[in-house]
């Protein structure tokens, strides 16, 4: 039995796991943005927080301080997406090492082995859960476009 710190009551473990997850569930989304990834293209945010998840919206390879997009070499693009994720994550206060799964989009498989190359040397030995799709097309013409979900634990 634990104690809940609440009127006195005394529950079960399962009891206090119930209780905080209706309390995650209870708690508004959080809209998380920075100016140092680039600005939403269409009606959506660079990120939201639900719980304990942080689900960021697929990143193009566009410079957030100049708005040059970067096009036609995949390794820079992928480069270029990444950093805009760190950015987010770092906004969020996290890191890479929180990254529990990724989306990559890529317009053609061709790409696979540099893209991978790349989205790899940020992640080292914690390497997420991933998918690779390929697409007919991503938005402004880019090849590559990499989104993911972090866990705030």
């Amino acid at each position: 039995m634990f104690h809940l710190g609440h009127k006195g009551k005394v529950g079960s473990f399962t009891q206090i796991l119930q209780i905080a997850i209706q309390i995650v569930n209870d708690m508004p989304n959080q809209i998380i943005n920075t100016p140092h990834a680039p600005a939403p293209i269409g009606p959506y945010n660079q990120s939201v927080r639900a719980g304990n998840l942080l689900f960021i919206s697929g990143q193009i390879p566009l410079v957030p301080a100049t708005g040059e997009l970067i096009v036609g070499d995949p390794k820079a693009e992928a480069q270029q997406c990444m950093l805009n994720l760190q950015a987010i994550l770092t906004a969020a206060g996290l890191s890479f090492s929180h990254v529990a799964k990724t989306t990559i989009f890529l317009t053609d498989m061709a790409y696979f082995s540099d893209v991978n190359e790349v989205y790899g040397s940020f992640f080292g030995d914690t390497a997420p859960a991933r998918e690779t799709v390929a697409v007919r097309g991503l938005p402004k013409g880019v090849n590559v476009e990499i989104s993911m979900i972090a866990n705030f634990e």
